[in-house]
């Protein structure tokens, strides 16, 4: 292996500087430290190729008497500069670096391929660790064990029926391969509804797919609506030891989390009112709730089946007008279906872009974050979305004793994150190590989740920029005034805000000439770059931080419940660096069928040889695996408390306090608000409200409904959406409504051609248009800006509004909202209480 060193150079990261040797390998860039005593041994700091997100050379002339340097920026956050005494030297080292991270040409030159196992990893054989078949059998399904619904089908053994999934399908137990065969067509990719998580307690599935091809002729598929209603109805009868028995006269376990939902008259209790909300619109204004309490009333335990569509309703309808879309419920007239508002990964792409732009000066300055970048980057917001979303199924699986089909647009990135989130929620297994390393490679790997094309492993020229000298060339000439030394002064600065405003390789026309530079030499590689292997090149618009988020929602859970999680916060971390590091070959196809074809486990070591070599390191010392439902703190279930979301700050190589001060601040502050409010209530004992007994209302107390994820449940007869309350500056009411309603309206109205979809399989039929058509709204909107405060003031409110706003005890200010939010949350402590009558309007700001 060649190493090129470069001596006498400084290393600047946190606001220190080090000097050193760099040393330049096929793989890293390495700076080596020398020893602070004669006796001790140097430092050496290893940064791998593939993990830079961001490289700019700005070289400097000797006339100017300042060092080049060159600046990165890593995807696992961590900034560093290099000073150079020689201009020569830096620019080599630049090229070389551009060399071996975007010119490679083909994954089979990353250090993956050619990595050696260290002594404690040769035994190992991570790619052993998941076999679909033990996994299932876990779970229940065998051809040795009884029938709980569901079979294990090779239809897809060889990866033709859909190249994207895993080669075993599991399937309902009544749905032949033939059904199958006919139903692929209808689904984007052929990915069709599949098992992928069967709960023991109640053998409620969760199942996944991608969208269904409706179009705007409005086709549909007996077919895949058969295998969608058989997963639905797989828990109706279990066959036990010959006899047929109801799942409801089985016994549970005496810690089950079911245990306690057979009674007459339950109270559920729940960690936000959020959950609550969402429970009651998807009940369809059927569940009641306390108002002393704001608990939740269970009247015995139903079933109530469920389709959760991830994407904002206005995304599923403009996916229709490509020829694709979402259910019509009509045709799948035995479940509900669920809009949630997780946003794109062009969205969460930008999101993240932002938060670098907060932090991005981690190498020279030791000042904080730009706090409000961080809030206006809305992060944390969607890891709340999506930790929202995956409890609403888990409890739907969990508590309502349902079934739950997942879907986005192709099934393999908001679907991933939902089905591994709520998983985790549900067994314990999954919180263990080795449950943990299994869940992500069935429900990220095998289902084909895109980690090449999200991580984009060869990089890109655009990440790579070339910044001019402004002072080169700038002496001042006899006679010349000094108005030129002020061009050159503006100049310098102009260019130096270029420098530290670099984005991430969607720069601006500027920042594009600034990577073209005309003073420099011409590049001789260049005429030597390799081509690179379209398949794996990497695509700028494809790269997202799906799997980043994630790992997000798993620390979320871990910090909010850490006794019941093996594995540490460094886990994740470590996970997190080697997503990209391309040291070992886990994530460096887009599916299961790739690593084969690339004989993936031959060829490389899997990245879990890494974690399991060094499992003390990452084992949770608070871990307690004692599951008793009937001990706090000890629950088989675990939910996401939305008030304690916060920032992941040891991911942003940030500290807590840095990231999460004003967070805690404001909670602090909330919880004050909150005592106070409850030690000194407004009199409610006006004669209207005298002699009256409370009742149970529709709507859970203190509901701030735009931060659900929830944006609406349709079925085969309605749409319900969540309350919508107008803020005076808002729009005209119901306008993004209309605007929907006409969309679909626009569609069913388009002269269609014949032969759109050529498979027989697909039958269509017109696109009427409907109730759920025109009242299905989008929370997207309300859920990016403040929470919409009431038209009302209060010497407007009645005495029993009054009573309405007082007799709850009032929730602290979120820790997600704005500054503006939290002060605003001082005076208006309860959104005024609306009666539902099967529709609901839903708030926006």
């Amino acid at each position: 292996m060649h190493v090129k060193k470069i001596p006498g150079v400084e290393a600047v990261r946190g606001g220190e500087m080090q000097k050193g040797d760099m040393h330049l390998t096929d793989h890293h860039i390495v700076m080596v430290i020398p020893p602070s005593e004669p006796t001790g041994r140097p430092r050496e700091l290893y940064i791998a190729y593939p993990i830079l997100a961001h490289c700019t050379f700005r070289p400097s002339s000797a006339a100017s008497g300042r060092p080049s340097t060159i600046r990165l920026r890593c995807r696992d956050f961590m900034f560093i500069s290099f000073h150079f005494a020689e201009e020569a030297a830096a620019r080599d080292a630049f090229e070389h670096i551009r060399n071996h991270t975007c010119r490679l040409g083909t994954i089979e030159k990353l250090y993956a391929f050619s990595y050696q196992p260290l002594k404690q990893e040769k035994h190992l054989n991570g790619w052993e660790i998941y076999d679909p078949k033990t996994e299932f059998r876990r779970q229940g399904i065998s051809t040795k064990s009884i029938d709980r619904g569901w079979r294990i089908s090779t239809i897809n053994q060889d990866y033709v029926f859909s190249p994207t999934y895993p080669g075993l399908l599991v399937v309902p137990s009544n749905i032949s391969d033939n059904v199958i065969k006919h139903a692929g067509p209808y689904r984007s990719r052929q990915r069709i509804p599949v098992l992928t998580y069967l709960h023991s307690l109640n053998n409620c599935s969760i199942t996944r797919s991608s969208q269904p091809r409706v179009g705007i002729r409005g086709n549909r598929s007996v077919q895949d609506e058969r295998i969608v209603s058989a997963s639905f109805s797989a828990s109706a009868t279990v066959e036990f030891n010959g006899l047929d028995v109801n799942p409801e006269s089985v016994e549970p376990s005496p810690a089950s989390s079911q245990a306690d939902l057979r009674g007459a008259n339950v109270e559920v209790e729940s960690s936000d009112p959020i959950s609550q909300f969402e429970d009651e619109l998807l009940q369809g204004g059927n569940a009641a709730y306390d108002p002393k309490t704001g608990k939740r009333l269970v009247y015995g335990a139903q079933q109530n089946n469920l389709i959760v569509d991830a994407r904002p309703t206005i995304n599923a309808v403009v996916m229709q007008a490509m020829g694709k879309g979402s259910e019509d419920m009509k045709n799948y007239d035995f479940a509900k279906k669920a809009y949630l508002n997780i946003d794109n990964i062009h969205v969460m792409r930008d999101s993240l872009n932002m938060v670098i732009e907060a932090i991005k000066d981690g190498d020279i300055s030791r000042l904080p974050p730009n706090r409000h970048l961080l809030e206006k980057s809305n992060w944390l917001r969607h890891i709340q979305g999506i930790l929202d979303g995956s409890a609403l199924i888990a409890r739907q699986v969990g508590i309502q004793h349902s079934h739950v089909l997942i879907h986005c647009s192709d099934g393999w990135d908001r679907t991933s994150q939902l089905s591994a989130l709520s998983q985790m929620m549900l067994d314990p297994y999954y919180r263990t190590i080795e449950g943990f390393v299994v869940l992500v490679e069935k429900d990220w790997l095998s289902f084909g989740h895109m980690f090449a094309l999200r991580a984009g492993y060869l990089s890109h020229e655009k990440w790579f920029t070339v910044e001019k000298d402004p002072m080169a060339g700038s002496t001042l000439q006899p006679g010349e005034s000094e108005g030129r030394a002020g061009e050159v002064f503006d100049s310098a600065i102009s260019s130096a805000k270029r420098f530290f405003a670099r984005g991430n390789g969607t720069d601006s026309a500027a920042t594009a000439a600034d990577s073209d530079d005309p003073a420099s030499p011409p590049d001789e590689t260049e005429k030597v770059r390799p081509t690179v292997d379209a398949s794996q090149a990497t695509k700028p618009n494809d790269i997202s931080p799906v799997f980043h988020q994630f790992l997000d929602a798993t620390y979320q859970l871990l910090h909010q419940h850490p006794s019941r999680f093996e594995f540490n916060e460094r886990f994740l971390r470590r996970l997190l660096y080697h997503l990209y590091a391309a040291q070992y070959g886990s994530f460096l196809w887009n599916s299961e069928k790739e690593r084969c074809d690339a004989k993936a486990k031959e060829r490389t070591r899997s990245v879990w040889d890494y974690f399991l070599s060094r499992r003390q390191e990452f084992l949770n010392p608070q871990y307690d695996n004692t599951i008793d439902d009937r001990q706090s703190g000890r629950e088989r279930l675990v939910f996401p408390r939305d008030n304690e979301i916060r920032w992941w700050a040891s991911s942003f190589g940030r500290s807590d306090t840095e990231m999460n001060e004003e967070l805690d601040n404001a909670a602090a502050r909330g919880e004050r608000i909150g005592d106070y409010a409850l030690n000194n209530p407004l009199s409610t004992s006006s004669p209207a409200s005298r002699g009256r007994s409370p009742l149970p209302t529709s709507q859970p107390p203190g509901m701030p409904a735009s931060r659900s994820v929830l944006a609406g449940v349709e079925t085969a007869h309605e749409a319900l959406t969540p309350s919508l309350r107008q803020s005076a500056s808002a729009d005209s009411p119901g306008a993004f409504a209309d605007n929907i309603a006409k969309l679909k309206e626009g569609l069913a109205n388009v002269d269609l051609g014949k032969g759109m979809f050529g498979g027989s399989e697909t039958g269509s039929r017109s696109n009427n248009s409907n109730k759920a058509a025109e009242t299905r709204h989008s929370a997207d909107s309300g859920r990016q800006g403040s929470i919409s405060q009431s038209n009302k003031g209060e010497e407007e409110m009645s005495s029993q509004e009054l009573k309405d706003i007082t007799t709850t005890a009032v929730s602290p200010p979120h820790p997600l909202a704005s500054a503006e939010e939290i002060s605003n949350s001082a005076t208006t402590t309860k959104q005024q209480q609306q009666p539902m009558d099967g529709t609901m309007e839903m708030e926006m700001s």
